[in-house]
């Protein structure tokens, strides 16, 4: 295992900005906005956003391992589809 800091700097930038005003980061906020301890809401923020990142890498790793690159993009593309479809739907209905 080697440190390739292209892969960091991609990585990073792309769920930075996949991040910015999701509903994580708003989640996030409205505990900052009710606590007297921002650095409590910052510590266990940052906690789950590193152990949902650890299981999403070793659930990827091992899929990688598993499932041709094309059929995970075909999947993950079904996926995105039908979560922005729900979200759609959602919103409409309400």
């Amino acid at each position: 295992m080697f440190i390739n800091f292209r892969v960091i700097a991609s990585t990073f930038l792309m769920i930075f900005l996949a991040e910015l005003g999701d509903k994580t980061q708003i989640t996030t906020f409205a505990f900052a906005s009710r606590s007297k301890s921002s650095l409590s809401v910052f510590i266990g923020a940052s906690a789950a956003l590193i152990t949902t990142s650890l299981i999403a890498v070793i659930i990827g790793e091992t899929v990688g391992k598993l499932v041709p690159v094309k059929i995970a993009k075909i999947a993950a593309g079904i996926l995105f589809l039908a979560f922005g479809s729900l979200t759609i739907f959602e919103a409409v209905k309400s």
